[in-house]
């Protein structure tokens, strides 16, 4: 199986974009993994938030092959432990997808065509964390899964 995460929007803070590339590069060892950026929209001033959901769903969706498995990572979606977690993806490897991909989308959320796409939601917690953070919660949270199903000491039970 093949995991991609796509993001909206580039990452400005160099700390955070080391510490991105060092899970990426772990994770190589498990996985074929990817982590695409979709450029921020321009001119956004100009945009409804409907709007700017709408384009930027538009761009998440050109993304995708046929039988890639949309995943969001929404506020509302359901919470795991890293244990549980770990589980969902042996779980979606067992079952032969050949891509996962998760998705953060912009400021305002997705687009109903992407919602309408998606097989399931995801929420990394019930507080809000910067676009830029959740990038490399959500990589580090796939390595430490990957560390958990091959029994190895990164993640302490």
């Amino acid at each position: 199986m093949n995991i991609k995460v796509l993001a909206i929007g580039r990452t400005d803070d160099k700390q955070l974009l080391q510490l991105i590339d060092q899970y990426v590069k772990r994770l190589s060892h498990y996985v074929k993994f990817d982590l695409e950026i979709i450029p921020d929209l321009k001119n956004t001033k100009n945009l409804s938030e409907a709007q700017q959901k709408e384009k930027e769903g538009e761009l998440i969706l050109k993304k995708l092959a046929p039988t890639d498995v949309l995943v969001l990572l929404d506020e509302n979606g359901k919470q795991f432990s890293s244990v549980e977690f770990s589980s969902y993806l042996q779980k979606r490897m067992n079952s032969g997808i050949k891509t996962l991909v998760f998705v953060i989308g912009g400021p305002y959320g997705f687009s109903e065509n992407v919602y309408a796409k998606a097989q399931g939601k995801i929420s990394l917690s019930k507080m809000t964390f910067s676009h830029q953070m959740v990038r490399l919660f959500v990589v580090e949270q796939i390595y430490r899964a990957f560390t958990i199903l091959r029994n190895e000491p990164y993640h302490h039970r």
